[in-house]
């Protein structure tokens, strides 16, 4: 008997209150659900739910109909024969409203690698054990253990060993600075220091459990602004799944499931011809790519990129897209992908087709929000 999912994907138990619209985010993994999943919702994105289901069913992304209104983790518990699927297992903030032990309880494996892996330090010193490429990286259980300064590539990155949405990462350009944050920085907590990477791009490498087997999911490529992570385009030219497969299959070893993915810099050695690859960090839950990449399995979308957008609008009805929507005969248009941020001015949109189209299409997109 084919068991069913449970979806809850508010990202409010693992985010920082700086992100606007955040309890809006649960929105985007409508697109990855199917008719017979359940999925739980913000009450205040009813209001938006005919528009976006007509916009799915016109583009042909099959959905789940069975809608809660609610994105309490305790109702959970009243489906204990679906799956559950999570934007993070386990209860990174105090917001959850669902202490560890139910996560204990669910799958304390699952629960011990997500905790074990979400910490950059953690992560740093597992990719060294197993030979896998990082950059130069000097952790600590918290900043007492740092007495010399000028030991220090420059410039650098001071990073808190547990952090989203690049919060609670500087650049330092030099000990001055470095010496600056670090007496803000709270006493008890653990960080790293991590030398600057020349990297030409960034990838996110995906992956996904099945049956306890590691599949491999997608490699796309990053679109950041400065730390932050606004969209991605697929496919890559880059490749370099064995760089991270280590680490990934350590993870499945140890009980991980669903989506997660790693944070992996390119780095062009001109002179030599060279390229090489250095894994950053991991994160053990979905992410920003893994809805479009969801969405885009789903309806068989070869070429594509997905990038966050501003938006004067409120309301998806005053959205149009009538004549770029996705049409799956040309596998070209867009896609709304996280569509409830609409009700805060901003909307994740995937788009379909060639780079010349994808150019065109966003002109056209950008025009009309």
């Amino acid at each position: 008997m084919t068991r069913h999912k449970i979806f809850n994907h508010d990202i409010m138990v693992c985010t920082h209150e700086s992100v606007e619209g955040n309890y809006l985010y649960c929105s985007r993994v409508l697109g990855l659900t199917e008719p017979e999943d359940i999925i739980q919702l913000h009450p205040d994105l009813k209001s938006q739910w005919n528009v976006i289901t007509e916009h799915y069913e016109r583009i042909g992304l099959s959905y789940s109909k069975n809608v809660i209104w609610d994105v309490a983790l305790r109702v959970l518990e009243d489906y204990p024969n679906y799956d559950v699927s999570l934007f993070f297992f386990g209860n990174a903030t105090s917001k959850a409203g669902c202490d560890e032990d139910w996560f204990h309880q669910v799958d304390s494996d699952w629960l011990n690698v997500v905790k074990f892996i979400n910490s950059k330090n953690n992560f740093i010193q597992l990719a060294q054990e197993l030979g896998v490429s990082v950059p130069v990286t000097s952790y600590f259980e918290n900043k007492t253990g740092i007495k010399d300064l000028s030991k220090f590539l420059y410039p650098c990155y001071f990073k808190a060993a547990i952090s989203v949405n690049g919060v609670g990462i500087h650049r330092c350009e030099n000990q001055q600075q470095l010496s600056e944050i670090l007496k803000r920085f709270p006493d008890e907590i653990p960080l790293q220091i991590q030398e600057e990477i020349a990297a030409s791009s960034f990838l996110n490498v995906q992956y996904y459990v099945e049956a306890s087997k590691l599949q491999r999911l997608a490699i796309t490529s990053q679109i950041l602004d400065g730390c932050v992570h606004i969209g991605n385009c697929y496919p890559s030219k880059h490749q370099p799944w064995e760089t991270v497969e280590p680490i990934a299959e350590w993870m499945v070893q140890r009980g991980m499931k669903e989506i997660f993915a790693f944070d992996v810099a390119v780095v062009e050695d001109a002179t030599h011809g060279e390229t090489r690859y250095l894994a950053i960090e991991c994160n053990p839950r979905f992410n920003g790519a893994s809805y479009p990449t969801g969405i885009a399995k789903k309806l068989n979308i070869p070429s594509w990129n997905c990038e966050n957008f501003r938006t004067q609008y409120r309301s998806l009805e005053k959205l149009d897209l009538s004549d770029i929507e996705f049409n799956p005969q040309t596998n070209t248009g867009v896609v709304i992908v996280n569509w409830g941020t609409i009700l805060v001015g901003k909307i994740s949109i995937l788009i379909a087709g060639g780079v010349q189209e994808q150019n065109e299409l966003r002109t056209i997109l950008k025009e009309r929000l």
